[in-house]
C-alpha cells in the first residue's frame, strides 16, 4: 500500500511550552569577567602595608602613561605599565590594577603574573586567593590551581563548602572530567562534614560516569543538611531516568517536610509531567500559582495539563482566563484554545481564534489550519488564497505551503492543478524529497506510470534511505501486475529500512500474494492490518482471506471495513469482484 497523505494532526498535546527546566544549579564562582567590579570596588580586607617610597618623576610619568593609555583604548600598554610600576613598587594596590588590566585585554599569562604578585605582596587578601584561584580554574590548570584552592578553603573554613559550590561550575568546563572529578575529591577530603563537600563531589562523579559514587555522594549531602533544596534535587535529578519512583519519593518526603521549597516543587511538577502522572502534575502547579498567582506561565502550564488530560472545558476556562490575565503572549494562548476549540468540533470558534494568532512562533501553524478548516468546509479556493498569502520565510515552509494545497487539490480530484502547484515549487527547490513524494503521488492519480515512476527514482537518488520512495515503486509494479520480481525486491528494501510500519507490511503482504505465496501473503496482512485496519489493507485481506477459502471471514472484514468507510471506492470494488 502506498502511503499517499503525509496528514495534518488535529491537535498538538506534547505540552511543548510547560517552563524552562528548573534550575538546580548554584550561582557561579567570581569568575574573571567580574573582576573589574570586584577589585575596583573592593573594600580594603585587612590594614594593607604598604612600602616607603617617594613618588619621584619617573613613578609619576609612568603612572601617568598607564592611567592615559587605558583612558585611550590601549589597556595592553596600560597593563605592562602598571605591572612593571607593581614589579618595583611592591604596591598591593598596583598590583591590584595591573591584574585588573591584564584580564581586560585578554592577557591570560600576564594576568597570571599580576594575580601571583598581587597575592605576593598582599598574603592576607582572600579576594587575591580568590581570583588567582579561579583563573587558574578556568585556564584548565587545575594541578597548579589545586594547592591555591586548598590554602583559600583553609584559610576561610566557616565559609569552605560555599566556596567549593561556587567555584564548581569553573570546575565542571574542564574537559578532563576525570582530572576534575579526582582533583575535588582531594579538596573536599577535609570537609566531609560539610553537605557541599559531598554535593560537588557528586556532581563531578556523574559527569565523569561514576553514578553509584554521584548517588552516594548526593545522599550524603542530603543526610548532613537534610533542608537543603540543592541536595534534594541532585538526589532527585541522578534517579530520575533509571528509578523515577524514587526520584519521585525523594521529592515528595523532601516537599512534606519544608513545603514552602518553591524550586523544588516547580522540579516535582516537571517530574510528575514527565512521568504522565498529569493530575498530579496540575496538583503541584496550582499550589505554585497560588503563591504566585501573577505567573502567566504557570496558569499557562495548567491549562495545557488540563487539554492534555481530556477536560476540554476546564482547559478552556484556564485558556481564557490566561488571556485575561494578559502576561502570556496572547497569540501562543489563542493557537491552544483553536486546538482545543476543533477538538471539540467547533471548527467555526477555532477559525476565529487561528485569526487571533498575530504573532509569535504559531502564526505560520495557525495558517496552515485556517486553510485546512476551510478546505474542511467546502472552501478550497478561499483555502488556497490563505496559502498563497501566508508568510513563509524558509524554504521548508515554502514546501510546506505547496505540499498542502496540491494535497488538497488533489482530495478534490483536481490532479492538473495539483500538478502545476507542484511543478513551480520543483523548480524553485527541485531536490525536495516531499514534493518529489507527492509529484509521484499526483502523477500515479494522472494514471502516469512513467511519470510516476521518475519522480520516484529521482527521490531514491536525492534520499536513498526513503523507505516510501521505494514501498511506492515497489507497491506500484506489483499492484499493476508488472515486473513483479522487481517489484518485490523494491518493497523488501522498503521493508528493511522501515519493519514496522503498517503500509509497507501490508506491500510485503500484497507482493506474496501477486507471487501466489498466500501462507506468506497472509501473515503479512493480518500484521497490517492488526497494527493500521485501513480501508485498503482491508481489502486486500479480504482477497487473501477470500482466495484461501476463509470467505465468511473476507466478507466480515470487507462489511466492517465499509462501515468505517462508507465511501470506500477500493472496497467497494472489491466486494464487486468477488461477491457481485
Amino acid at each position: 500500500m502506498m502511503n499517499s497523505k503525509s496528514g495534518m494532526p488535529l491537535l498538538s498535546l506534547f505540552l511543548p511550552l510547560l517552563l524552562a527546566a528548573c534550575a538546580t544549579t548554584p550561582q557561579p564562582a567570581m569568575e574573571p569577567a567580574d573582576l573589574t567590579e570586584a577589585v575596583h570596588g573592593q573594600a580594603v580586607e585587612s590594614k594593607l602595608v604598604l612600602p616607603q617610597l617617594e613618588l619621584n618623576d619617573q613613578m609619576l610619568y609612568e603612572f601617568m602613561l598607564a592611567d592615559i593609555a587605558a583612558q585611550r583604548g590601549q589597556p595592553e600598554l596600560a597593563a605592562q605599565v602598571y605591572f612593571d610600576l607593581a614589579k618595583s613598587t611592591r604596591d598591593p594596590r598596583v598590583a591590584r590594577r595591573a591584574a585588573q588590566l591584564a584580564y581586560e585585554s585578554h592577557q591570560m599569562k600576564r594576568a597570571l603574573e599580576a594575580f601571583q604578585l598581587w597575592q605576593e605582596v598582599e598574603p592576607t587578601s582572600m579576594l587575591a586567593k580568590q581570583m588567582l584561584a579561579t583563573l587558574l580554574v578556568s585556564g584548565g590548570r587545575l594541578e597548579e590551581a589545586q594547592p591555591q584552592i586548598a590554602a583559600m578553603l583553609a584559610a576561610d573554613p566557616q565559609n569552605a563548602g560555599r566556596s567549593l559550590v561556587q567555584l564548581y561550575p569553573l570546575f565542571a568546563r574542564h574537559p578532563d572530567k576525570a582530572a576534575t572529578y579526582k582533583s575535588l575529591r582531594e579538596l573536599a577530603r577535609p570537609y566531609a562534614h560539610l553537605a557541599e563537600a559531598h554535593w560537588v563531589q557528586a556532581q563531578a562523579a556523574e559527569a565523569a560516569g561514576d553514578h553509584a559514587a554521584a548517588m552516594s555522594e548526593a545522599q550524603q549531602a542530603r543526610a548532613i543538611r537534610p533542608e537543603w533544596d540543592m541536595a534534594a534535587l541532585l538526589e532527585a535529578q541522578l534517579s530520575l531516568r533509571e528509578a523515577p519512583q524514587q526520584s519521585l519519593a525523594v521529592l515528595k518526603k523532601y516537599l512534606a517536610s519544608y513545603p514552602e521549597s518553591n524550586e523544588v516543587r516547580l522540579f516535582y511538577a516537571r517530574a510528575l509531567l514527565e512521568q504522565k502522572q498529569y493530575a498530579e502534575s496540575r496538583v503541584e502547579f496550582q499550589r505554585l500559582q497560588k503563591q504566585h498567582p501573577e505567573n502567566a506561565e504557570l496558569a499557562f502550564a495548567i491549562a495545557l495539563l488540563s487539554l492534555q488530560m481530556g477536560e476540554l472545558d476546564r482547559a478552556e476556562q484556564e485558556l481564557q482566563q490566561t488571556l485575561r490575565a494578559g502576561k502570556k503572549d496572547s497569540g501562543t494562548v489563542y493557537y491552544y484554545l483553536a486546538q482545543l476549540n476543533e477538538a471539540k468540533k467547533n471548527d467555526a470558534a477555532a477559525l476565529q481564534q487561528y485569526a487571533q494568532v498575530k504573532d509569535g512562533d504559531y502564526v505560520f501553524a495557525s495558517q496552515l489550519r485556517i486553510a485546512y478548516l476551510l478546505n474542511k468546509a467546502g472552501k478550497l479556493q478561499e483555502a488556497r488564497a490563505v496559502l498563497h498569502k501566508a508568510d513563509a520565510p524558509h524554504n521548508q515552509q515554502r514546501a510546506q505551503l505547496l505540499l498542502v494545497e496540491a494535497q488538497m487539490l488533489r482530495d478534490a480530484q483536481q490532479y492538473d492543478s495539483a500538478s502545476t502547484v507542484l511543478g513551480k515549487g520543483l523548480e524553485k527547490l527541485p531536490n525536495n524529497p516531499e514534493l518529489l513524494y507527492e509529484a509521484a503521488m499526483v502523477a500515479d492519480k494522472q494514471g502516469k506510470p512513467d511519470v510516476f515512476e521518475s519522480f520516484i527514482r529521482k527521490l531514491i537518488k536525492v534520499d536513498p534511505n526513503h523507505a516510501h520512495a521505494y514501498n511506492a515503486l515497489g507497491y506500484s509494479l506489483l499492484e499493476r501486475n508488472v515486473r513483479l520480481s522487481e517489484g518485490m525486491q523494491l518493497v523488501e528494501k522498503a521493508y528493511q529500512l522501515a519493519p514496522d510500519d503498517a503500509a509497507i507490511i501490508d506491500s510485503m503482504g500484497w507482493g506474496y500474494y501477486r507471487l501466489g505465496d498466500l501462507p506468506k501473503s497472509l501473515e503479512f496482512m493480518r500484521r497490517a492490518y492488526a497494527a493500521f485496519p485501513d480501508h485498503e489493507v482491508a481489502a486486500h485481506l479480504g482477497e487473501v482471506l477470500w482466495q484461501t477459502g476463509a470467505k465468511d471471514e473476507a466478507r466480515k472484514i470487507w462489511q466492517d471495513g465499509l462501515k468505517e468507510n462508507p465511501d470506500s471506492t477500493v472496497l467497494k470494488a472489491v466486494m464487486k469482484r468477488f461477491m457481485p
